[in-house]
Parts: structure tokens; C-alpha cells; sequence
């Protein structure tokens, strides 16, 4: 699907762009565009590469998945691959979204084959940076990549939260639910800092200037995306030590349980294994054995056995392993 996000011609604002058009509104650099293609087929990748003079390989790029993120320059073009990552509550997960972006000294072209929301906010806060910064293709860029960042935070306090609920959970209850979700959250940090990451790169060249239609001015901005983005890699990395912690303290707690059961076993079996001797000595078929014919000898043996037994456990509980 096509869809005109921006259009800019001669101060006006249109969002009917026909591909026929694109042509004639490139011609004229004083002219804004961005175009956004939803999972664009085959036939309209190629329809508007072609229009807009897209290198091949780049090209190749945006109609593969899981692209790294990076910037490529094909002459005056340039082709950034970023992403957009949202939370999924109900499964604890985090969703990502690979956004291709082709930029050029008056146009942006989007490629996404799934629906990202911050598209739509995109418009109304390039308008408004418009009247802050400049005008031209540098604070469209600016605009949509400060927006997908400025997302990352919810999703970073969302994993925050579900870190510190596991803790609370992890110091009650040793069960293997907490280590099974540990390894998961885990997993999505991980995820998460393999698609954030390479984007430092990506915004040091953009605030290196290295696009020639970033002016000084706007590169400032980009300043504060790249530190947006220092402070999610920065914030994914506690959070990973954090949770190093928390399977530390599981595994602490689980070998503390466990060596409260296994004292416990063991003082339960030194008390029946001293009844039992003392019963496994009478059972002995010997004739000559003095106390067989006492009157009371077998309440008296019960007597030491019972008292051998509270005697013995008293001595445990004194010491906690009872």
C-alpha cells in the first residue's frame, strides 16, 4: 500500500500524490516528499525504486527482512535501516518492526511490511519542528527517527516493571516459573539490544554530518536521538545485570531450600537410625541376653527409644534443622 505521508509543493500541502507525479515534484528541489509503502509488493517496490533512482542493492535490502541496522550511501541516496519495537503485554515480549528508509536532498521514502503506529504522529511533529528548527528533508528525518526512539522508553519501563515483579516473586517462591521467565526476559533484552545497538552507529554518522542535506542546526537534534538511544542501551544493560542478580538470588535461594530438606532428612534419619538400633539389638537371637527376662524390660527400652528420639530432636531444633 502507497500512501503520501508528506508533500510539500511550492508552501502547499497535498497528500494525492500519484506515482506519475513523482517525477515532476523531484525535478523541483524547493519541493518536500515522503512517501510510505505498507507491505509493498514486489511489482510496487520495484515501481517506485525506479522512480526514485534507487540503487539495486539497496533496493534488495528493503525486500528482505531482519536487515542490521545500519545507513548505506548509494550516491545522492542514502538507505537507513532502523526499527521500531513496541511491548506485548499479554505474552511479555517485545514486537519488532524493521523500518527501511531511503533518503534523498527532498524526499523520504519509508518501506515497513508492518504497520507502525509512530508513522502517523510523524506529520504533525515535523510541522511543529518545522517552526522550531528549519525546513527541509533533515527534520523529516529528525521528526520520524526522534519518534521511534522517544517509543523505546515505555517499552524499557515496561521490562523495568516486569523485572522488578519477578524479584518480588523470586524472594517468596523458589519454584521453576521464576527461572523459566528469568531466561525469557532475558531472551527479549537480549533481542532488544541487538536491534538498538548498531543504531549508535547509525546516528553518529547522521550526527557527524555526513549527510550533506543535514545542516549544523538539525545535527544538534540528532544529538539528542543519539543520546536518547546511549540511555535505552545503557538502561538494557542494567537490566540485564539486574537480572543476572535475580537468577543469582534464585539460585541461592533454591541451594538454601534444598539444604534446609536435605538437614532435615538427615536429622529425621539419625533419630529413627538410633531407635532402630536400639531395636535392631534386641532382635538379635541370642540366648544369653540379660534383659529378655526382665519383667519390664520392653516398656523400659520403649521408654529410652522415646527418649532417645525427643531427646535427639529437641537437639536438632536447637541447632535449625528442624
Amino acid at each position: 500500500m502507497l500512501r503520501t505521508m508528506l508533500c510539500a509543493e511550492g508552501y502547499q500541502l497535498r497528500r494525492d500524490v500519484a506515482p506519475a507525479e513523482i517525477g515532476r515534484l523531484l525535478a523541483d528541489e524547493g519541493n518536500l516528499l515522503w512517501i510510505d509503502l505498507e507491505r509493498p509488493t514486489a511489482e510496487e517496490l520495484r515501481a517506485i525504486a525506479g522512480e526514485f533512482g534507487f540503487h539495486p542493492l539497496a533496493v534488495e535490502d528493503a525486500a528482505k527482512p531482519h536487515q542490521r541496522p545500519k545507513i548505506d550511501r548509494y550516491d545522492d541516496v542514502f538507505f537507513i535501516v532502523f526499527y521500531d519495537i513496541d511491548w506485548v503485554a499479554e505474552g511479555r515480549q517485545i514486537d519488532e518492526h524493521e523500518l527501511d528508509i531511503f533518503v534523498g536532498k527532498n524526499f523520504m521514502v519509508t518501506v515497513h511490511y508492518d504497520p507502525i503506529e509512530e508513522i502517523a504522529e510523524v506529520a504533525g511533529r515535523f510541522h511543529d519542528n518545522t517552526a522550531q528548527i528549519e525546513n527541509g528533508v533533515g527534520v523529516l528525518l529528525y521528526s520520524l527517527l526522534d519518534t521511534i526512539v522517544d517509543h523505546y522508553f515505555p517499552v524499557v519501563d515496561e521490562i523495568g516493571r516486569c523485572i522488578g515483579d519477578l524479584e518480588r516473586r523470586v524472594l517468596t517462591n523458589v519454584e521453576a516459573e521464576g527461572i523459566q521467565n528469568t531466561f525469557a526476559l532475558r531472551k527479549e533484552l537480549i533481542t532488544m539490544r541487538q536491534a538498538v545497538l548498531p543504531e549508535r552507529d547509525v546516528m553518529a554518522v547522521l550526527v557527524r554530518r555526513e549527510l550533506p542535506f543535514i545542516s549544523k542546526k538539525v545535527a544538534r537534534y540528532f544529538q539528542d536521538v543519539d543520546d536518547h538511544v546511549i540511555r535505552v542501551t545503557n538502561a538494557i544493560d542494567g537490566y540485564r545485570d539486574l537480572l543476572e542478580a535475580v537468577f543469582d538470588s534464585h539460585q541461592s535461594l533454591k541451594a538454601d531450600s534444598t539444604n534446609r530438606v536435605i538437614k532435615t532428612m538427615t536429622a529425621y534419619s539419625i533419630i529413627l537410625m538410633s531407635v532402630t538400633l536400639i531395636a535392631g539389638i534386641y532382635g538379635m537371637n541370642f540366648e544369653h541376653m540379660p534383659e529378655l527376662a526382665t519383667r519390664f524390660g520392653y516398656p523400659a527400652v520403649l521408654l529410652v527409644m522415646l527418649a532417645l528420639g525427643f531427646g535427639l530432636r529437641a537437639y536438632f531444633k536447637g541447632k535449625n534443622w528442624l
